[in-house]
């Protein structure tokens, strides 16, 4: 049996840019995609912090180490240069999976560069990864 686990998150990035004019997704810095295990055009969710909003989109990868954070179509409709933001990437997993693979939380400093991963233990406390 699977279930939907989450697998990775970024935890309270910066919203840089917001752009209409594209078709959709998200662009996030490829070393924070790396950082939180999620891979070019897999589908995420998003939490701005701001105003409460939740939706779900697309990741494409954008130049490593940038920073980037950028709503693109529809989805900058939703929040405002400047907001807060949390990514989550969700996988299916076995329950021996889901517990051999704790989530991925990476914590950004004030540029979106990441500061601290950790993994969630149980119980929501949060262990430090060596990078």
């Amino acid at each position: 049996m699977f279930s939907t686990m989450l697998k990775g998150k970024i935890h309270r990035a910066t919203v840089v840019q917001a752009e209409l004019d594209y078709v959709g997704s998200i662009t996030v810095d490829e070393d924070l995609m790396d950082a939180a295990g999620i891979r070019e055009y897999e589908q995420v969710q998003i939490v701005d912090v701001n105003n409460g909003q939740r939706f779900e989109t697309y990741v494409i990868a954008g130049q490593r180490g940038s920073g980037v954070i950028c709503l693109n179509g529809a989805a900058a409709r939703c929040v405002s240069v400047g907001d807060k933001v949390i990514i989550m990437c969700y996988a299916l997993m076995t329950p021996e999976e889901a517990d051999a693979n704790p989530p991925r939380v990476v914590f950004v400093d004030d540029d979106n560069r990441p500061e601290r991963i950790t993994r969630y233990e149980r119980h929501g406390r949060l262990e430090d990864m060596d990078r």
